[in-house]
């Protein structure tokens, strides 16, 4: 098994518990809903924290392998996966190197987490590697702001909250970085609410792209 130990943020695992549960009360479940409609077949989920999309999946995925390197929420994942209305295996590993085979995932799902991920390439070049030429990779993901006041504010608080917040980057053009890894957006919904009381509305992107063949 991957050495783990530079994942583990045990005081924000908790406080993460309490913020997502507010957070799914102030909007957040409806884009999850939007995030995983229509979805089928075999599905990995990267950094799946403690499992609050998986009440959301359509019945028609036959298998959810959420993989999530933080041991806390793992085991709080664990516990949503008993409950959850399509099957889901939970298992340990990380974003950059995901413990799966290659080409097995008819879709993958990045859901509030490649602002934390150190290496937001890389992780998008594995998420590539495990989906079949025909998979696709739904996405919902808070981003920059196109407000260059609020950009700035963002970056001016990234050190503060990668520190405190398990390694979180608010200030992260995504899209641009999943097109750089190779993927095409064929849909793309940004939009602005606050998830949290303490924080104002801020960007926030939802969507699904392909992976672009390599040239041959």
């Amino acid at each position: 098994m991957a050495d783990l130990s530079q994942f583990q943020h045990p005081r924000f695992a908790r406080m993460y518990e309490r913020m997502s549960a507010e957070s799914e009360r102030r909007g957040t479940a409806k884009y999850r809903d939007r995030m995983l409609a229509g979805l089928t077949g075999r599905v990995i989920e990267i950094g799946a924290g403690n499992g609050m999309n998986f009440s959301h999946y359509p019945g028609k995925v036959t298998e959810v392998v959420a993989v999530e390197p933080e041991s806390y929420l793992r085991s709080l994942a664990e516990r949503a996966a008993e409950n959850a209305p399509v099957r889901v295996t939970v298992v340990a590993g990380h974003a950059t190197a995901l413990p799966v085979e290659d080409d097995a995932f008819d879709a993958a799902v990045a859901s509030l987490v490649l602002c934390s991920i150190s290496d937001t390439h890389a992780a998008l070049s594995e998420i590539r590697r495990v989906l079949k030429p025909t998979g696709q990779l739904r996405f919902f993901e808070h981003v920059r702001s196109n407000k260059p006041w609020f950009a700035l504010l963002q970056d001016a608080i990234t050190p503060l909250q990668s520190r405190l917040g398990g390694g979180c980057h608010p200030n992260r053009d995504t899209a641009a970085a999943i097109r750089a890894a190779g993927f095409e957006i064929d849909e793309l919904d940004r939009f602005y609410y606050a998830p949290l009381r303490f924080y104002p509305a801020h960007a926030h992107i939802v969507g699904r792209a392909r992976p672009v063949p390599a040239p041959q």
